[in-house]
């Protein structure tokens, strides 16, 4: 979890590098930078056109709000939208800080000094400008505001923490309360957790008012009354869709099978991962060309002058599928590249194709 390599910048010599002696809030105050020395900074590289971005900021939000009341740490927005409007929306939902999106050159020296390989980044530093993680999307994901301050000596514990609960995990310290000992069945009885002791467990985590939630919940229906019917050791307790399983010892299977159990059906049961392995090589070695491109009738795709490629004339060949969107700056910055890195392949190897996938 932790970053093994220390590195170290001076943040607010860079934020003032370019002459700039402020940041902003989204109601349009301006905050010197001074105000930042002694605490913790959170540098976040987000935009308004990335997906990903606006699903991971309110996770952030909240971390943040959590926090403040409590500890010494700034968040500093780097955006990389392409016209003000964007900003201002964006930045709108934020409560922490921005380098002024006017402010390309500041930008730039940050984009220069921090490795970014892609958004949402929110990198961590402590008071001296030491690199914590730049992993935070992961662990606040993982474990919001309870990663804080985000040292090694913290992720230590977590991982200490997780390691412990793993080795005592059972059904009764996943499912028991103090005041509950027991789940309710489908017609409002209570059901021991002694009694499914020994079985096979699915826990079943959803909301009634998610669509994906709703779409599932009837696949996940017809496997569990197939498996009953089989008289499998197998029983579901609900508790987004997400399906843990436990196993027969308590110990947890797989955080997750929803993708498994659409794709795969009753053919995913006993979701160990020995079975999700034979899955995975069979899928392997069942997989072409054709699999991916094919879709009843549509069995072709359309060349540089729209004409109609079939499929069956690029077997044999190496073929890279780009997936893209043009409303996505990375991908119009590594679009040229990948043009020019085509043309010089083609020039030494004639078997070697790029096929676009528009988003």
């Amino acid at each position: 979890m932790s970053d093994s390599v220390e590195v170290v910048h001076d943040i607010k010599s860079i934020l003032t590098s370019t002459g700039t002696n402020y940041l902003v809030r989204n109601n349009g105050d301006q905050v010197a930078m001074d105000t930042l020395n002694g605490k913790k900074l959170g540098i976040y590289y987000s935009a308004s056109w990335c997906g990903s971005c606006q699903r991971f900021t309110p996770n952030l939000v909240e971390v943040y709000n959590e926090l403040l009341p409590k500890v010494d740490l700034e968040i500093i927005f780097i955006s990389s939208d392409e016209d003000l409007e964007s900003f201002n929306g964006y930045f709108s939902k934020m409560p922490w800080l921005a380098v002024p999106f006017s402010d390309f050159k500041t930008r730039g020296c940050l984009d220069g000094s921090v490795e970014v390989d892609g958004i949402p980044h929110p990198a961590f530093f402590d008071e001296n400008g030491k690199l914590l993680t730049y992993r935070g999307v992961e662990i606040i994901g993982e474990y919001g505001a309870e990663v804080y301050p985000f040292t090694p000596e913290r992720f230590k514990e977590i991982e200490d923490e997780e390691e412990e609960a793993r080795k005592n995990q059972s059904l009764r310290t996943i499912l028991e309360s103090r005041s509950r000992d027991y789940v309710i069945s489908a017609n409002g009885k209570k059901v021991n957790i002694t009694d499914l002791e020994g079985k096979t467990v699915g826990l079943y985590f959803m909301l009634s008012s998610f669509e994906s939630s709703t779409d599932f919940t009837p696949t996940l229906i017809k496997v569990y009354n197939e498996l009953k019917s089989k008289q499998e050791n197998f029983e579901i307790v609900s508790t987004f869709p997400t399906l843990v399983i436990i196993g027969q010892d308590g110990q947890t299977l797989h955080p997750d099978v929803v993708d498994a159990i659409e794709e795969h059906g009753i053919n995913a049961y006993p979701f160990t991962p020995d079975k999700f392995s034979e899955i995975e090589k069979a899928k392997q070695e069942s997989q072409t060309l054709e699999s991916f491109l094919v879709s009843g009738d549509l069995d072709y795709v359309i060349g540089k002058d729209n004409t109609k490629v079939e499929v069956s004339d690029l077997v044999g060949k190496h073929v890279l599928l780009y997936f893209s969107a043009h409303w996505c700056p990375p991908c119009r910055a590594f679009t040229p590249k990948l043009v020019e890195t085509y043309h010089e392949i083609k020039n030494k190897h004639n078997n070697f194709e790029v096929i676009v996938s528009q988003c």
